[in-house]
């Protein structure tokens, strides 16, 4: 593709996205190629790039435009004079020929040129609006990380790397390593979680052999430690609320080495159809999917029964923006008091599933004390049979990267991209005590 339709293609790519404010936006974007397959690779990953670049810039780049909603041809071209491109480069692309951007009106030219020479940032903008985040989420995320709050969410901006779970069911760490290797693609064990490889850019794999063959899944080195957190061993009945797609239940059928029982269960029957298909690929066998219905009486009919429960809560996915910067600016004030409603009864419900002795595993993919810490203060004060365990009770001995974790306050456990390279993280370990 020329650079002007590279540039067109952006606009219409983001175009597709800014018109779905509620649908993901990787899930648009692989839409969106795979109805105009001509776009080689080369071009796709540059029409990626820069689209996700206005997505981790969005409220900058309004800002300089001096609009709450500029237009996508604005966004493209706001994005590109302050990556560097002359304005006389820039009315080149956009000329208005063949596959080419139509050229700018009068007012669009007015509102670029002064971005010309510019850098993306600025002394005088509005923290909220350095930092990409809704004024509303400023005070939370300020009350958890203080004075690291700039590097954490610069941190959360950052593109993030392909984490990979080694299905130790087919293969070793090394044996798997080995064969993506084969397919040309270098990986390396993540520091933390010892199932765990690392691509250091968002390669393709899903077509590869070792990805179909179940020797690997796609995961985050912090989702794969909630899974370690569980602590669920061969012979246990373990329960996975708000299962979705299986990710962490094939992460606890690879601990329980395919022995005892797990119950996957979601309320939303698609999501567990997608799981039962990679518990097929990865040969999982003690894993059996439930589909949570309106007036659903499955929880009265297994109280107590089971020993680890993992409560992997809906919630704002303030700790997923590196994967998902169109998520950061979609969050409004009133999910979070709607979410917060959902994890209580959520966790409400998982109570009486577990046995004495038993565990609960509370984690989110949130950063913010309101659906972590707080949300588990609550809980235990409703539940005073429940009581807290140091994270390092999911490892009889202690094991290495444990001690390498960020406690945040007891007995939680918080992950950040700054401080571990992870997805941000919250887990708590509850133990039944009577």
């Amino acid at each position: 593709m020329t650079p002007a339709a590279r540039t067109e293609a952006a606009i219409a790519l983001l175009s597709a996205i800014l018109e779905s404010p509620g649908a993901p936006a990787d899930a648009l974007a692989s839409a969106f190629f795979r109805t105009r397959r001509f776009i080689g690779a080369a071009d796709r990953r540059w029409v990626s790039e820069r689209v996700w670049e206005i997505l981790r810039s969005r409220r900058r780049l309004s800002w300089w435009l001096k609009a709450e909603a500029p237009t996508p041809r604005l966004f493209v071209g706001a994005s590109l004079l302050l990556c560097g491109t002359s304005f006389s480069a820039l009315n080149a692309l956009f000329s208005g020929s063949r596959f080419a951007p139509a050229s700018f009106a009068p007012a669009e030219r007015a509102g670029l040129r002064p971005l010309e020479g510019q850098s993306l940032d600025h002394p005088t903008m509005p923290e909220a609006v350095r930092l990409e985040i809704p004024d509303w989420l400023l005070a939370p995320l300020a009350a958890r990380f203080g004075e690291a709050l700039g590097p954490e969410l610069l941190a959360l901006a950052q593109p993030a790397p392909l984490d990979l779970r080694v299905n130790l069911l087919r293969a070793t760490r090394e044996e798997a390593r080995a064969a993506l290797f084969a397919e040309g693609l270098l990986a390396t064990p993540t520091p933390f979680s010892p199932w765990g490889l690392r691509l250091s850019a968002r390669t393709p794999i899903t077509g590869g052999a070792a990805f179909r063959s179940g020797l690997v899944e796609i995961q985050d080195e912090g989702s794969q430690i909630v899974a370690l957190l569980v602590g669920a061993a061969p012979g246990m009945r373990v329960a996975d609320l708000c299962a979705g797609a299986g990710g962490k239940t094939l992460a606890l059928a690879m601990t329980m080495r395919n022995q005892g029982r797990i119950v996957a269960a979601d309320v939303s029957e698609t999501r567990l159809q997608t799981a039962v298909r990679r518990l097929r690929r990865a040969g999982v066998h003690n894993a059996e999917p439930h589909f949570i219905r309106p007036g659903d009486k499955w929880a009265k009919r297994h109280l107590e029964k089971f020993d680890r429960v993992l409560v992997d809560a809906p919630c704002t996915g303030t700790g997923t923006w590196r994967r998902h910067p169109d998520a950061r600016l979609r969050l409004r004030a009133a999910d979070l008091a709607e979410l917060l409603a959902r994890q209580s009864v959520i966790l409400d419900l998982a109570a009486p599933l577990v046995r004495k002795g038993g565990r609960l595993v509370y984690a989110t993919c949130s950063l913010l004390v309101e659906e972590n810490e707080a949300q588990v203060s609550a809980f235990l004060a409703r539940n005073p049979g429940f009581a807290p365990l140091p994270a390092t009770a999911a490892w009889p001995g202690g094991v290495p990267f444990a001690t390498c974790l960020t406690a945040s306050v007891p007995p939680g456990l918080l992950l950040t991209p700054l401080r571990h390279g992870t997805d941000g993280f919250f887990a708590a370990l509850l133990e039944r005590r009577q």
